[in-house]
């Protein structure tokens, strides 16, 4: 029988928690990733919230595999009630063909919005235009990991369904090596965001290439769950 994503993205959480140092952490960090409280968990799992905030704080003795499990599963279920967009959005990423540790995050819109909407999203600040200023979806990608480990093709499978999108670089220190490789891409999406530094901190030829090929480019610092976590509330 064919795995869905939901056994891909089960395996995948329970794997990474049972494996880890630091076993709450993880949890919590999934657990804030599907944006769930631990009220909400502890009343899934029919325990005391106690118990959820022992286990992540580490009060608690590490969680075994039968804990992680149902933990797991009642994040899965809380989703699945909300209508899905956690799953749905790995399952996008897995579609694509890229690991989750590339792209953390790759949507399309049921309709284009405007670039300035997308950018008050994430708490970006504009640096230039580019010749569209609307956008119908966005990928979020690792910088140093998608610019080490795919090819130019890969790298173009990375604008989904359409060019008309931001593509958001993460872990970014300058911002050269994101635009050095726009240089090579063809087309370009409509703007790129380099997430990790301020307008200050940013490559001074950066704005000069972005202009030279035509998409917006702007820069945000905002915390990284954060932002993916709004990017989700966007139509």
């Amino acid at each position: 029988m064919t795995a869905t994503p939901r056994d891909d993205l089960a395996r995948r959480i329970a794997g990474e928690i049972t494996l880890s140092s630091d076993p709450g952490a993880t949890l919590r960090k999934w657990r804030t990733d599907f944006d769930i409280s631990q009220t909400a968990l502890a009343e899934q799992l029919d325990v005391s919230s106690s118990v959820v905030s022992d286990y992540e704080s580490g009060r608690r003795e590490s969680p075994g595999i039968g804990v992680i499990r149902r933990m797991v599963e009642a994040l899965l279920d809380i989703d699945e009630a909300r209508g899905g967009s956690r799953i749905r959005q790995y399952a996008r990423v897995l579609s694509a063909g890229f690991e989750s540790e590339i792209v953390q995050d790759l949507r399309e819109y049921p309709t284009s919005i405007p670039l300035d909407t997308f950018y008050d999203a994430i708490g970006a600040t504009k640096i230039v235009d580019g010749d569209q200023d609307r956008i119908s979806g966005h990928t979020v990608i690792n910088s140093i990991q998608a610019i080490t480990r795919l090819s130019s093709e890969e790298f173009y499978r990375l604008y989904g369904q359409s060019t008309s999108r931001a593509l958001v670089f993460t872990d970014v220190t300058r911002g050269e090596s994101p635009l050095v490789a726009m240089r090579v891409v063809t087309p370009t999406p409509n703007a790129v965001v380099l997430h990790g530094l301020t307008e200050d901190e940013l490559w001074e030829h950066a704005p000069s290439l972005a202009t030279i090929d035509g998409f917006a480019l702007a820069v945000t610092n905002a915390d990284l769950d954060e932002m993916l976590g709004n990017l989700r509330k966007l139509p």
